[in-house]
């Protein structure tokens, strides 16, 4: 009878295990990031097994680099700045989240995605948290936080004239 109660617990460990994932929903093969801009990085967050992790760029002929040290999987998403992602316009980037003391222990890779060139308008999608633009824009974060996409170069006092950002 122990061993059965045993097994039992070990096979709804490991069932449970395999349901929780890390997986990244954004940037991704039909949502892309703009060079030099700001760009959003998300993942689901309410199945992740893992309370942080390190986040890695990698290209196409390049090996993958950290942009995040530590990043908390509770956040569901974070704004990459022109200075985390210098990488230039081009295909096959990938982002991987890995584990922050070994980062060759990877929990998520994401599907290929394109950096467009400085410019380029963000993919379209048929509606965001709220409820106007893309999705793909970087949102920000609430309390006063940037609310939408700030091109590079411009100065904060620029984007809240033209009313890009809410106080």
């Amino acid at each position: 009878m122990f061993s059965r109660i045993a097994l039992v617990s070990t096979v709804a460990a490991f069932v449970g295990a395999v349901s929780a994932q890390l997986t990244i929903t954004n940037p991704s093969a039909n949502s892309w990031w703009v060079a030099q801009s700001l760009n959003t990085l998300a993942w689901t967050c309410s199945s992740s097994p893992y309370q942080n992790f390190t986040v890695l760029i990698a290209g196409p002929n390049t090996p993958a680099i950290a942009i995040i040290a530590v990043q908390y999987s509770y956040d569901c998403s974070e704004t990459i700045t022109q200075q985390q992602s210098t990488q230039p316009a081009g295909t096959g980037y990938t982002i991987q989240l890995a584990s922050t003391l070994n980062q060759t222990d990877i929990y998520a890779t994401s599907e290929p995605f394109e950096i467009k060139a400085l410019g380029a308008s963000y993919p379209a999608t048929s509606s965001s948290p709220s409820g106007t633009g893309s999705a793909a824009q970087p949102s920000g974060k609430s309390g006063g936080a940037l609310s939408t996409y700030i091109p590079a170069g411009m100065s904060m006092a620029a984007a809240i004239a033209l009313g890009l950002v809410v106080a």
